[in-house]
């Protein structure tokens, strides 16, 4: 076992999953978990970046925002609000969605405007007042350099 691996033992949590890598750095979720509001965060992180009928065993796992992707921007924002709460509210139930945002990405890469970054807030399930948490993730069009899929 290499040095400072994360075990069994060291898990405090009873919500955790092991660490993804992050897009910028392949190799930096190896040995290492995260727990709590984070494993939530990146649950529903895979959530959004998951397009539906891609995971063979749940096919309605995800998301469809990727059809208003080159959309223009007054039609995609509401479909991709009404399908991030529903799929958000399907597949992650120890969270409520209060708000979800839809932008274009000014800094786009390849095309100002052609990129989308999805930021939602949401509470954790608790029945009792919990922090308001966002989680945001950047969509662009199959292919486009910067694409974080």
């Amino acid at each position: 076992m290499p040095a400072g691996a994360i075990t069994l033992a060291d898990i405090k949590s009873a919500d955790w999953s092991l660490m993804l890598d992050s897009p910028s750095q392949p190799g930096s979720g190896i040995g290492s978990v995260v727990a709590g509001v984070s494993d939530v965060d990146q649950c529903i992180k895979i959530i959004l970046t998951t397009p539906k009928g891609t995971d063979v065993l749940r096919p309605t796992f995800g998301t469809d925002i990727w059809k208003y992707i080159d959309a223009p921007i007054h039609q995609a924002r509401p479909a991709v609000v009404g399908e991030v709460t529903r799929s958000i509210t399907q597949w992650e139930p120890r969270v409520k969605v209060l708000n979800v945002t839809v932008a274009p990405l000014a800094a786009a890469a390849v095309q100002a405007g052609a990129h989308l970054e999805v930021t939602v807030a949401w509470q954790l399930n608790l029945g009792t007042p919990a922090p308001v948490q966002t989680t945001s993730v950047a969509l662009a069009p199959a292919g486009s350099p910067g694409q974080r899929l």
